[in-house]
C-alpha cells in the first residue's frame, strides 16, 4: 500500500489516544472476561439457596451504595463483579432459587443462557428477512416445531398458511391481535366506530388484557370483565358471555374481541374454549387464547385436553419463558391469518424496500409486532428444544406437577388447612380454613349473615398475616390472590433447582408460622 498523504497522517496522529485507542471488542479480553462472568454465575447458582429468597433491602438502598454519576475512566471487571456481589445480589429476589414458589416462575436453563450469549454475540436486528435471513427462517421453523409439540391445529402453522412469531410478552401479543381485530372491523364500519368497540374477558383474565385494550383505543367503559363463580370453577360462562354481547348490541355497540384463558393467574382456572368460541363466532368476533403459564404443560399429552377447542380460535399464545426453560423474553404467538397482522402493522418506507420483500416469498417479522427492531430470540428457543428434546421437556413439566401434588397432599393431611381450588397444573391454592379458628364471633350480637361475613374477614386477615410472616422469614417466597371474596395463598412449583426436600421444607415453614399465629389467637393448633 502507498503512504498516507501528510494531512491524513496528521489527523491520524491526533486521533490516537482518543477515538481509536479503545477496542470495545478485544477478543482476548472477551474470552477472559466471559470466563469470569460464567464463573460468577456458576458460584451464584451454587449458593443461591443460601440467600433470603425475597430481597430484604429497603427502598432506595442502592443509591446509598453506588456513586451518583458514571466513572470518567474505565474500571476493571473484577471490581465491577465484586460490586455485583456486594450490592446487586442482596437486592435481588431470587427467581431461580429452589425456594421461590411465588407468582409463576420465569425459568432459565443452561441452553437458554447459551442461546442468549449467541443472540447477544451476533447482535442482529432481524426486522425483515434480508436483514438476517437466518433469524427469520429459524424463528418460523421453531414456531412450527413448537406448534407441533402442542398439537396445534394445522391452520396455526406456517405449513397450514398460518404462522407463529416470538413476541416480548403476553401484553404485546394481545395488543397485536387486538389491533388486527380492530382494523378488520373498522375497515367495514368506519374508523369513527372505534368508540363503539367492545372487548370481553372474565374477572379472572390477566390485567394485561385491560392494559392492551386501552393501548389500542378501546373505551375503558367498553372493556367487559364478566363475573365468574365457584360453580363454574371460575371459568367464563358461555351463557353469560352471550347475554353480555346481546345487551351491548342492543345498546348500539360492536362486539370485537374475546380473550379466553387456559390457566388463569390467580388459580389456573380454564375457560371452556369450544363453547365460548362458538358464541363469539355468532357475532363475528376475534377469539384469542391466552395460555401464558399453562401452555407449556400442553406439550404433555395428558394436559393437551385443556386446549380442546383452540381450533375455533383466531390466535393463541403462551410464554416459553415461564415454564419451558427458555429465559425472558419469549412469548410465542400463533395466528391463523397472518395477513390480519400484516395489514394492520406493516410499514413500507423506501429505506427498507428490497427484492425479497417485494417477491412476497419471505416473512418480514417487523410487520407481526409493535417495534421495528427485534432480537434473535429464536436462537435460545432452538437451543432449548435441541439440547433437551421433547422427552426431557415433558419430564420437567411432569416433575413440577408431581411436586405440586406432594405439597397439595401435605396441605390436605393438616386438618387446619384446605385446598381452595382444584389443582390443574403446578399451582396449589390453599388457606387456613375457618373451622381452624375457634371461638370466632363469640359473644358477638349479630345476625347470622353478618356473623359469616365477619368471620370470613377475620379468616382472610389471619391468612394475610400468615403470608407476611412466611415471606418475612426469607426462607421461602409465596404470593396470594383473592377469589370469591376468599384470601388465598398460592404455592407455585417451577423453579429450575427445586427438589422434593424444598417442597417439604416449605410446608414446614408454613406450619411453623401457622402454629404461632393460631396459638396467639387461641385457636385449634392440632395438625
Amino acid at each position: 500500500m502507498g503512504s498516507l498523504p501528510k494531512d491524513c497522517e496528521h489527523l491520524l496522529k491526533n486521533m490516537v489516544g482518543d477515538e481509536i485507542a479503545m477496542n470495545p471488542l478485544d477478543l482476548g479480553e472477551f474470552r477472559r472476561q466471559e470466563q469470569m462472568v460464567v464463573d460468577f454465575l456458576v458460584n451464584y447458582y451454587k449458593n443461591v439457596e443460601k440467600y433470603p429468597v425475597l430481597s430484604q433491602v429497603e427502598p432506595g438502598y442502592l443509591s446509598k451504595c453506588l456513586p451518583s454519576s458514571a466513572p470518567e475512566d474505565e474500571e476493571p471487571l473484577e471490581a465491577i463483579l465484586d460490586d455485583v456481589h456486594r450490592y446487586i445480589v442482596p437486592g435481588l429476589t431470587h427467581w431461580q432459587s429452589p425456594t421461590f414458589f411465588a407468582y409463576f416462575q420465569t425459568n432459565t436453563s443452561t441452553a437458554a443462557i447459551l442461546g442468549e450469549m449467541l443472540c447477544a454475540g451476533f447482535s442482529v436486528a432481524g426486522f425483515n428477512w434480508v436483514s438476517s435471513p437466518a433469524a427469520t427462517e429459524l424463528e418460523s421453523l421453531v414456531m412450527d416445531w413448537l406448534g407441533k409439540m402442542l398439537d396445534l391445529p394445522r391452520p396455526f402453522l406456517f405449513s397450514g398458511n398460518g404462522g407463529g412469531v416470538i413476541e416480548g410478552n403476553t401484553t404485546e401479543a394481545m395488543i397485536c391481535t387486538l389491533i388486527a381485530a380492530r382494523e378488520r372491523v373498522l375497515r367495514r364500519s368506519g374508523h369513527d366506530s372505534i368508540t363503539k368497540l367492545v372487548v370481553y374477558g372474565s374477572d379472572q383474565t390477566h390485567c394485561s388484557f385491560q392494559k392492551a385494550a386501552r393501548v389500542v383505543g378501546i373505551d375503558p367503559r367498553n372493556i367487559r370483565a364478566l363475573k365468574t363463580t365457584q360453580s363454574t370453577l371460575f371459568g367464563l360462562s358461555p351463557d353469560l358471555l352471550r347475554k353480555a354481547i346481546r345487551l351491548d348490541i342492543d345498546g348500539g355497540l360492536i362486539p370485537l374481541y374475546l380473550c379466553t384463558t387456559v390457566g388463569t393467574t390467580s388459580v389456573t382456572a380454564v375457560d371452556p374454549l369450544e363453547p365460548l368460541c362458538k358464541v363469539a363466532s355468532e357475532f363475528g368476533m376475534w377469539v384469542h387464547v391466552d395460555a401464558a403459564y399453562a401452555g407449556s404443560s400442553c406439550i404433555c399429552p395428558e394436559y393437551r385436553k385443556f386446549l380442546n377447542g383452540v381450533e375455533f380460535a383466531d390466535s393463541f399464545c403462551f410464554n416459553a419463558h415461564k415454564w419451558l426453560l427458555t429465559s425472558l423474553d419469549c412469548c410465542c404467538l400463533w395466528v391463523k391469518d397472518p395477513n390480519a397482522l400484516v395489514k394492520s402493522l406493516s410499514t413500507d418506507p423506501e429505506y427498507l424496500k428490497n427484492e425479497a420483500t417485494e417477491s412476497k416469498q419471505v416473512v418480514d417479522y417487523k410487520d407481526w409486532q409493535l417495534s421495528l427492531s427485534r432480537r434473535f430470540r429464536a436462537l435460545k428457543l432452538w437451543l432449548v428444544l435441541r439440547i433437551y428434546g421433547v422427552r426431557n421437556l415433558r419430564s420437567h413439566i411432569r416433575n413440577d406437577c408431581r411436586l405440586a401434588k406432594l405439597f397439595e397432599e401435605l396441605v390436605v393431611k393438616d386438618g387446619r388447612f384446605e385446598v381452595v381450588f382444584p389443582r390443574n397444573f403446578a399451582l396449589v391454592c390453599f388457606r387456613i380454613r375457618p373451622s381452624a379458628v375457634t371461638g370466632m364471633a363469640n359473644g358477638q350480637a349479630m345476625e347470622d349473615e353478618n356473623r359469616e361475613a365477619w368471620k370470613l374477614n377475620e379468616v382472610n386477615k389471619l391468612n394475610a398475616r400468615l403470608l407476611h410472616a412466611i415471606n418475612a422469614s426469607g426462607r421461602i417466597f409465596i404470593t396470594h390472590t383473592e377469589v370469591g371474596g376468599i384470601y388465598v395463598l398460592r404455592f407455585a412449583v417451577g423453579a429450575i433447582l427445586v427438589r422434593e426436600r424444598h417442597v417439604i421444607m416449605a410446608w414446614t415453614v408454613v406450619q411453623e408460622h401457622a402454629n404461632s399465629l393460631l396459638s396467639m389467637s387461641g385457636s385449634n393448633t392440632h395438625a
